[in-house]
């Protein structure tokens, strides 16, 4: 496949915000790795071959806690494991012509904002627009990290925990745009935020992660929302 350069620079403007928000909140991480003992180095090692926030976090509570290595993985192997959810939803959006490289340096970075604008993209997805957004929100996030490190002590906690509030401004500004165009899916965003509030406070599932329980949940409510609304291969 040629590489494109519309399609890059397309990448390189709807990554531009993701990076920025990434810089923010791994800012915020980085404070987490060095209290866990973990150089600049490490930590923005981590968030390079990582680049999953929640994932990091976990691992990084447990390096603190001198957890074996196999305990790490696992908690982050089951932390991260949306992501599988993630992946198989994007191949659906590549064309078959696309070769397997391009599909696992693509799944090397999946994450909930990477995956929510190459979703949006209008019809079948270029992979070098995935690589534009990329390219800048990977530096931002593994040299956050860094940063966070080295001088996150410096600031107070609530102006770090404020930066993070531009992770959720992007959030809304990826979930609107497609809402505002389809009714199913402006129904099914609140439906969806409201389950998992009610999952999240039930006592019954409280011994069962948030990770398999955004698993389960997508599940469901994706079989449920294609089983009612089905669309054809046109309309996709």
């Amino acid at each position: 496949m040629k590489f494109d350069k519309q399609q890059f620079r397309y990448g390189l403007r709807d990554g531009f915000p993701i990076g920025l928000g990434y810089f923010a909140v791994a800012f915020a991480l980085g404070i987490t790795a060095k209290n866990a003992g973990l150089t600049a180095l490490q930590a923005g090692l981590a968030s390079f071959l990582l680049n999953a926030s929640a994932g990091e976090y976990a691992g990084f509570t447990l390096i603190a806690a001198t957890a074996t290595y196999g305990e790490v993985a696992l908690m982050t192997l089951i932390t991260n494991a949306r992501y599988f959810l993630m992946s198989c939803s994007l191949s659906q959006k590549l064309d078959t012509s696309v070769s397997i490289w391009h599909r696992l340096l693509i799944g090397f970075d999946v994450t909930d904002e990477i995956f929510g604008v190459s979703m949006a993209v209008p019809g079948k997805l270029c992979p070098y627009y995935t690589y534009g957004v990329m390219s800048l929100a990977l530096p931002g996030w593994a040299s956050g990290t860094v940063l966070g490190v080295l001088a996150g002590s410096i600031l107070p906690l609530r102006v770090v925990s404020a930066l993070s509030v531009g992770l959720f401004g992007m959030f809304i500004a990826i979930i609107v745009p497609p809402a505002r165009q389809n009714k199913i899916i402006a129904m099914l965003v609140p439906l969806c935020f409201t389950i998992s509030f009610i999952a999240d406070r039930l006592t019954l599932l409280s011994e069962i992660s948030t990770g398999v329980k955004t698993i389960v949940l997508t599940v469901v409510i994706s079989a449920v929302a294609a089983l009612l609304f089905p669309r054809k291969e046109a309309e996709t």
